[in-house]
């Protein structure tokens, strides 16, 4: 007898559930790894600003995953467990992966061991706010757009339609926004100019990555074009 058939409520709250454990391994994974490799390129665990990054990066984590428990579980499921992946989206999203999570950390940390360049304290303070500020974008996104995936694909199992509230109401890809001052704010915040090389690497996968989803998006998901011609701008409102 086929007991999946019989009772697939019970199946798809099993894989709700299976998609949150591994989601919550995964964040929690990075945040561990990050933490190695900036403490161990350091050569120390005695870095301020270090810590001050793992702790808004833990704190906005948290808050998001209380409302996203309680609002969309079905959002955390699938941003633990895609069903599927483009093959040009898991090349783009690795190359963005390996510099934020290890290049970037590993020469800020270098970079804090060795002191190639020193920054004015002011300066990791302004880092900690668009690093804030990129975290709460990207959480408004992902709050808000119950298909905030980790994978560009059209979620036809979900019933996906296009996101218009929020932070869409500006821009067509506000989370991309939110990654990229990450991604900016972490060396500033860290005080290396010098991993703003990673960082900057990392903002321009976002920008094909932008690119490329906006095409797919337009080409398979059932009124994305009209969405498009209302919101005219990606990322920069009165530039792209």
């Amino acid at each position: 007898m086929n007991t999946q058939s019989k009772n697939p409520s019970v199946d798809n709250r099993s894989e709700i559930a299976t998609g949150i454990l591994k989601r919550f391994g995964q964040v929690a994974s990075a945040l561990v790894f990050q933490g190695i490799i900036l403490f161990l390129s350091a050569g120390s665990l005695n870095w301020l600003w270090a810590w001050i990054f793992l702790g808004i990066y833990l704190v906005s984590v948290l808050i998001n995953s209380v409302f996203l428990m309680r609002t969309s579980p079905e959002t955390v499921a699938e941003r633990g467990q895609p069903k599927e992946m483009k093959r040009w989206d898991m090349i783009v999203s690795g190359i963005w992966a390996l510099t934020q999570y290890l290049f970037l950390p590993l020469v800020a940390g270098l970079d804090y061991r060795f002191h190639w360049i020193l920054m004015l304290s002011s300066w990791n303070i302004i880092g900690a706010a668009i690093f804030a500020i990129g975290l709460g974008i990207f959480s408004w996104a992902m709050i808000t757009n119950t298909y905030f995936s980790t994978a560009v694909r059209i979620q036809n199992d979900r019933g996906q339609t296009v996101c218009r509230s929020g932070p869409y109401h500006f821009v067509r890809h506000p989370g991309y926004v939110g990654a990229m001052l990450q991604s900016l704010g972490i060396p500033i915040l860290l005080g290396s100019l010098w991993a703003l090389i990673p960082g900057v690497i990392a903002v321009t996968a976002m920008i094909v990555r932008t690119d490329m989803e906006d095409h797919t998006l337009q080409a398979e998901l059932t009124g994305y074009k009209e969405f498009a011609q209302e919101i005219r701008y990606r990322l920069v409102p009165g530039i792209w």
